[in-house]
């Protein structure tokens, strides 16, 4: 048996048009460039920069406004003078630059150069090799990674060469090729371990006592030496404790990754683009926006003469109307993109300015110690808006600052109590480990437990799991791994 009913219910869903500036919020300034550039070629009746100025408009302006117009409604459902009235007064008579030339920065410089494999494979030429060689050669080059390293056995390289490059050889020739790739430039690069990478390098070193006795450290006591095990070093070598140290001193000066040292490696680089920068003027923080967050719109005014046009004329073909249809389409989408940056602007400049009063004392000074601890929920309550607002604000945004460029979500933490109940910022006590890490004596580290102490005796109360947590977040090594001869 069928049954009819209605149900009614509340739903909150978002417009298309909110959808479109969450997205453009959370664009950093490089990737909303990017985002305008595309809308411009999708949309005709969008144009940017400044509108250019008419000597007739003026003139053009009023005789509309004598003209008595019946302001019809046509069969297609749009308002013409809806969309007529938006250029009744040009856009330059109503605009403001509050930016200076300074801010226009449109010119992103890229580094030019050949690739870290070209290079490698430009230096063969200085070698004798017959047709074989050659290609085990070259597809020995294109096996280093970015780190200088071949990361895989010779076996697998004989394999790889029958299947892929049709070469049939054995693994005694391919180290034999190895060995010569490997007296390649930078010194270090066709190394298969770390170990061997350090060797290659001291290999090339004048060969003097210090040298000599690095070499026999890495050779013989490896292990040893990476697990910083002096006093095995001292007993097997049979050397003084400043025979070590010179040792030590000549290994630490090597490079573990010979190929990050070359500047033309295939990595991308990634150009970071402040979007906000603040400035102190007389004890004051200045807050501004890039320029290129504030990019000049406006709506084509050819778009807006067909519409002119359309209205005047006095028969209207179906054409024209399906011409008018898709005009309106491009208007509409146009102007609320316009919308949406406005109101991105917006967003952005009053989150950044929230945020940098909460922190006034920092931007003030630098120090990471007088960062308060804050959270997104404490921004949005400030500023009145959604929490997910605020985080794609914060998650994607960097700021010039006197101190630096910083990810504005690095000035987020949570808070915790010191011994006299105040709330303090998590990156405070980070700073204050990271201060007393490097205040330590080196021959005697500080053990995660007895760094919860110094904590404690400073006012800072933490248990020594927390203490590992940070420490590790900070990339600060073990206690072993920190101690020096």
């Amino acid at each position: 048996m069928l049954k009819q009913q209605l149900n009614l219910k509340l739903s909150q869903k978002l417009s298309p048009q909110q959808i479109q500036l969450m997205k453009l919020i959370q664009l950093p300034t490089q990737a909303f460039e990017q985002r305008i550039k595309e809308e411009l070629e999708e949309n005709p009746a969008l144009e940017d920069g400044k509108e250019e100025r008419i000597d007739e408009y003026d003139d053009l302006s009023n005789e509309n406004n004598e003209d008595d117009y019946d302001n019809e409604t046509i069969e297609t459902e749009i308002d013409v003078d809806e969309y007529l009235s938006d250029d009744e007064i040009p856009s330059y008579r109503l605009q403001t630059n509050n930016y200076s030339p300074d801010d226009d920065d449109k010119q992103v410089p890229y580094a030019a150069g050949t690739s870290f494999t070209q290079h490698l494979k430009t230096q063969l030429s200085t070698f004798r090799f017959d047709e074989t060689e050659q290609q085990i050669a070259e597809f020995l080059v294109g096996s280093v990674d970015e780190s200088g390293y071949i990361r895989r056995s010779v076996q697998d390289i004989v394999d790889d060469l029958a299947f892929t490059q049709n070469v049939y050889t054995d693994e005694e020739l391919v180290e034999k090729v190895l060995q010569k790739v490997q007296k390649l430039d930078p010194a270090g690069v066709g190394a298969r371990s770390l170990e061997e990478c350090l060797l290659l390098q001291l290999k090339r070193k004048e060969p003097t006592k210090q040298v000599t006795l690095a070499k026999d450290i890495i050779e013989r006591s490896f292990d040893h030496f990476s697990k910083k095990h002096y006093k095995k070093l001292l007993s097997r070598h049979d050397i003084s404790e400043d025979e070590l140290r010179d040792a030590i001193e000549v290994i630490e000066h090597l490079n573990p990754k010979p190929g990050g040292a070359y500047s033309g490696n295939t990595r991308i680089v990634e150009h970071v683009i402040p979007d906000f920068t603040i400035k102190i003027e007389d004890g004051e923080l200045q807050l501004s926006l890039n320029g290129r967050n504030a990019p000049e719109m406006h709506i084509s005014r050819d778009y807006s003469n067909m519409l002119k046009g359309y209205k005047e004329s006095k028969e209207k073909t179906k054409a024209q109307k399906d011409a008018v249809m898709f005009i309106k389409q491009k208007l509409d989408a146009a102007k609320w993109f316009i919308e949406a940056i406005k109101q991105r602007q917006q967003t952005l400049m009053v989150t950044m300015s929230s945020i940098m009063n909460y922190q006034k004392e920092y931007f003030l000074t630098g120090d990471e110690r007088n960062l308060r601890p804050m959270i997104l929920k404490d921004i949005a309550d400030e500023i009145e808006m959604d929490v997910s607002t605020v985080s794609r604000v914060a998650n994607s945004k960097y700021v010039d600052t006197p101190y630096g460029t910083k990810l504005i979500k690095e000035f987020f933490s949570e808070s915790m109590k010191n011994d006299q109940g105040e709330d303090v910022s998590t990156r405070e006590i980070k700073k204050i480990l990271e201060m007393s890490i490097e205040e330590e004596n080196k021959r005697k580290p500080l053990t995660d437990e007895k760094l919860a102490k110094v904590l404690k005796d400073k006012g800072y109360p933490i248990a020594r799991r927390t203490v590992a947590k940070y420490r590790e977040q900070l990339d600060i090594p073990v206690a072993r791994l920190r101690k020096e001869i």
